[in-house]
Formats: C-alpha cells, structure tokens, sequence
C-alpha cells in the first residue's frame, strides 16, 4: 500500500464514516446436546465463554492498532432448536437466558442463533422454541432470534408463516414497554444462509465448522463519496466508481477478518460485502440512490439504482477478498438509515416501493415499524410476500417489521443507537384472513422454465 492509499483510508474513516460493522465470532453448539437441559445449558455456557472469552479484547486491540472502527463484536451459534430438542424441556426460555448471560460474560453486543428452521416442517424443538421466542425475546438483552420459513427448493411453509405473525405480534405485546423493541431482534427469512454475520439473523449454521471469524463491512458514506465526484457521468462510470470503491472498502474487510482469525486460532470464514447504513448522516444507504440522480429514495428509479449499486458492489468486493459470503449487497433498513426515515416522512418511499427494491437487494423487509393494531394476519401475508420474491428469484429476503404497540399512523418510535428511529408507516386496509388461515405449504417454483 502507497502513501496515496494509507492518506485514501484514513480520509474515508475519518470523514466518510468507514467502519467494520462487525465481528461475529460462529460457535457450533453441537456438541452441548444432553437429555437434561440444565447439563445441555451448562455445556452451552461453558463453551461461549471459553470460545469468545478473548473476542471483544482482540476486536479492540486491532481497531487500536490499525485506526480501524470495529463498531459490534458478535457470536453466532447453532441453531437452539436443533441442539434443545435433546432435552425433555417443554420450554426454551430458559436457553434463551443462557445465551444472554454468555453474551454478558463475554462483553459481546448480541448473539444469533435462538432460531429454527422450518422450511418444509416443524421437529419438536422447532415447535417449541418458536412457541418460546416471545417470552425469550422479553426476558434477555442481548438474544435474537430468527425463523427460515420458506426455500427454492421446497416452498414456502405458509404454518410458519401464520405463525410468525402471532409471535411478532405477542413479542410487540410484551415489549410494549419499550417502543416493542423485541420485533427489531427478530427476523423471519426465506433462503436463510449460514453464514450471516449480521444481526438479527445470524446463526451458525450446521454446515460450518466448529468455530469461524465472519465479517461485516459497512462503507455508504466512502461510497456516495466517490459518486459527488462523478456528477453527471454516465451509469458505466458510476458503476465503475462503485466497483472501484466497494474494492477499498473491502480489503479493510479482509484485512481485520484475517488478522482477528490469527489471533483468536480460529478460522477465516466470509468478508460480507453488504453496505449497512446507520442513522447517523453521511452514513445512508439512500442517499447514494439520491446522488445517483434521484431527489428522494423512492422516485420512480429507484429500484434499477439500486440494483445498479448492488451488483457493482458485488463485482467490486469480489475482487479483493478470496472468500466472501454472507447476504452481501445494500441493506436497506428504514430506521437505521437517515436518508430512508426521511424519504418515508416526505412521503416518497412507501411499504410498497420498500417491497419492490427488496426484489434487488438484501436482505428484505427491514426494521419498519407499523401500526401497532395491525392484524397478526396482515403481518404473516407481508412475510408471505417476501418469502415469494426469495424462493422465485433464489435470493435470501426476510421481514424484520415492528407493529409498536399504542402507536399508529403519523407518531413515531426511537429505538435509540444503531436501531435507529421510525416513522410509523401505513400497511393495506383489506384482509388477507382467507389467505393465511388455508394453512399448508406453497410449492416449490420450476426453476427449469425461467423468464
């Protein structure tokens, strides 16, 4: 690296807002299964701490040594379902309590994986720890929980998805206290991958290793950065700029994931390209879509913007990291991004258009808040949605949507740090009653016959 490059990354970090958003430590908990769920939560405990009792030291030491934000340090574990269903327990809260206090021992900021995956059916364990998510969700701090209802290969489980519906809204419930803040630890996902290192969704998935170093970059801020100074250029050079710049941005990604997996002996997994906004300004996914010649996020535009940033992104970050992953794209998140909160509250982004750059982009649906007097059955037909885009079009999508309870449309919710705050938001007015309660499963689509 040149002078010209070492000056290029301090100016992105110091005035482009230039972050990892995390690093997020994967613990398979395999090994803890026992049929007596004290032992099982034992076994679960002692091997986070023992795994991750270094993490957040060594996340702090690199970001002191290479002038690096490294903003969250994270663990991901196996899915709960799959390790308590050993257990005689007939209810997972007390796992869920387990995770918490490793993720306090630790010092980390969340841990995924109280999750199940319900594609094609429910397993005992799957049953029961949805049934507890919740109560898990209104008892712990630092969990978050996560349910794949739908793949490309099997359909969309639409019991799952009715169902899902009733536990956002019961964890709204619960949660009301504090503005329902449980909705935003938790995501339902079609095409769920293994190897997310962003919360809420992450989990470690049975596919992996026994440990594994994942890590999210972030970067919106270098990115419109570098489109201020190609105003008026055509999409080749705006697309190039993107590619040139998400190539920066990414080997910072490389370089920290590989020096925290040499320090920590614990393997390299993925550098997740996704750029993840936060609400600060300058730090909007939106507000690059606007330098790209839209006056608000939500112009008709918006959607071939997007996919435009998207895909540069992707051919720009591949080039610099030998093993990427994750969800990987633009998260566009309403009440983590500056630019989105006031698209809404000027009336130029809408649940509608939000659906529709979804079909482009990743990861989905993410931290709305709507009417808090919202159906359970309007809310399960909106999973239902965004589960179709994913498995027709092969893609990862999800819902993270919040109905804040005693609030309606024109009020909004403050979640506070990187969650943000949102405008509530209007969803349809007519049932989708009929439509949900047929229960069943939506068959899988050809893939043989596309166009």
């Amino acid at each position: 690296m040149n002078t010209r490059n070492i000056l290029e990354t301090i100016n992105m970090i110091e005035k482009e807002k230039l972050d990892i958003r995390t690093i997020t430590m994967g613990i398979s908990l395999l090994d803890c299964c026992h049929h007596n769920g004290e032992i099982a939560r034992a076994n679960i405990y002692d091997k986070i701490t023992k795994y991750a009792q270094n993490l957040v030291k060594i996340g702090n030491d690199i970001e002191k040594e290479y002038g690096v934000p490294i903003i969250n340090k994270r663990i991901s574990v196996t899915p709960i379902s799959l390790i308590a269903q050993a257990s005689s327990d007939t209810d997972y809260v007390a796992f869920a309590k387990t995770l918490d206090k490793a993720a306090i021992e630790t010092g980390i900021d969340f841990i995924g994986g109280f999750s199940a995956l319900v594609h094609k059916g429910y397993s005992k364990g799957d049953t029961i720890l949805i049934d507890s998510i919740a109560q898990s969700l209104y008892e712990t701090k630092k969990v978050c929980s996560s349910v794949n209802v739908g793949n490309s290969k099997v359909g969309i489980n639409m019991d799952a998805v009715k169902q899902m519906g009733q536990v956002i809204k019961d964890t709204a419930y619960l949660t009301r206290d504090n503005g329902s803040i449980g909705c935003a630890k938790l995501v339902v996902f079609a095409n769920a991958v293994e190897d997310n290192p962003f919360m809420a969704g992450a989990f470690h998935g049975v596919g992996e290793g026994d440990s594994v170093i994942n890590v999210g970059i972030s970067g919106p801020g270098v990115i419109k950065s570098a489109l201020e100074k190609v105003k008026g250029e055509s999409f080749e050079v705006v697309a190039e700029t993107i590619k040139q710049t998400a190539f920066k941005i990414t080997r910072m990604g490389q370089l920290v994931g590989r020096e925290a997996s040499k320090r920590l002996n614990v393997p390299f997994g993925i550098v997740d390209l996704s750029l993840a906004p936060t609400p600060a300004v300058g730090d909007s996914v939106a507000r690059i879509l606007e330098e790209i010649g839209l006056e608000h996020c939500g112009a008709h535009g918006t959607t071939a913007a997007l996919a435009m940033l998207n895909d540069a992104v992707k051919k720009g970050g591949v080039m610099s990291s030998s093993n990427v992953g994750g969800l990987s794209g633009a998260f566009i998140p309403v009440s983590e991004d500056e630019g989105m909160i006031e698209a809404v509250t000027k009336g130029a982004l809408n649940i509608e258009k939000l659906e529709a750059m979804t079909c482009v982009c990743s990861v989905g649906l993410d931290m709305i808040a709507i009417p808090g007097d919202t159906k359970a059955s309007t809310i399960s037909a909106i999973i239902a949605d965004e589960a179709a885009i994913g498995v027709i079009n092969n893609k990862t999508t999800a819902v993270r949507i919040i109905p804040v309870y005693g609030k309606s449309l024109g009020d909004s919710v403050n979640f506070g740090g990187l969650l943000g705050n949102a405008p509530i938001m209007s969803v349809s007015k007519f049932s989708s009653d009929a439509f949900v309660n047929r229960g069943g499963r939506i068959p899988a689509p050809i893939h043989s016959f596309k166009n």
